[in-house]
């Protein structure tokens, strides 16, 4: 089976290799855990790889997103407009949003030959319904509609406010079919807060069911496969 690597040390181990090929990841966390540096990482390893990506933002700039890539010291200026392609996207009006994207994104995907597509943060476009039986009907519609598509999807979310193990509207997880959890362990002492991660769901493969410290440091993330969260 043709895995897609993360390009995160430790991260692609507990993922049994990588993610499957053409599968969609959700990746839930809440504030300050690294949601949209985990995505960065996915993103500049496909273009390490060879690939071209695309990176849809429903929230920063797009001059933001360069900007925080080049915080991480990713040479990117090579790949703009070539084989890195970021796009805002506003969410307020889901109609014409997910309209133009249903429009336009395979066929972006098609002509450029993207084989890796985040969407940061999902949890926008879930927040436009009001009423729970249309969020579930629209966003199981949106990832059939994805699936469509020869690409790997990674969507962040963020996390519920009652469960730290859930999406901010316990739906995402279920449509995708991998699911990647970031979150805090506070030692019951309250000397220092870690950061950890677990890899709760992965569809048509073995992975590691373990929760894991991680590091997000300068340029790189690190997850300590071999080390234990206490």
């Amino acid at each position: 089976m043709e895995r897609i690597q993360f390009g995160i040390s430790g991260l692609d181990e507990m993922l049994g290799g990588g993610l499957i090929k053409n599968s969609i990841c959700s990746l839930i966390g809440t504030y300050g855990t690294g949601k949209t540096t985990f995505a960065l990482q996915f993103i500049y390893e496909g273009l390490r790889q060879g690939e071209k990506v695309i990176y849809l933002s429903l929230e920063e700039r797009e001059d933001r997103i360069f900007d925080m890539m080049a915080d991480r010291r990713f040479r990117i200026d090579k790949y703009r407009d070539e084989s890195l392609f970021v796009l805002k996207i506003d969410p307020t009006d889901f109609n014409i949003s997910f309209n133009s994207i249903k429009k336009d994104l395979p066929e972006l995907i098609s002509n450029i030959g993207a084989s890796r597509v985040v969407i940061d943060p999902i949890s926008l476009f879930e927040g436009l319904f009001d009423d729970t039986s249309q969020r579930r009907r629209e966003m199981f519609k949106f990832t059939e509609f994805l699936r469509d598509m020869d690409a790997n999807f990674l969507l962040t979310s963020e996390t519920s406010t009652t469960d730290s193990y859930a999406s901010k509207y316990g739906l995402i997880e279920y449509l995708t079919d991998t699911v990647i959890v970031l979150r805090y362990i506070r030692p019951t002492d309250l000397t220092e807060v870690h950061t950890a991660i677990e890899v709760v769901k992965m569809r048509r493969s073995n992975h590691s069911r373990e929760i894991k410290p991680y590091e997000i440091l300068q340029d790189r993330v690190n997850v300590y496969n071999e080390a234990s969260v206490f």
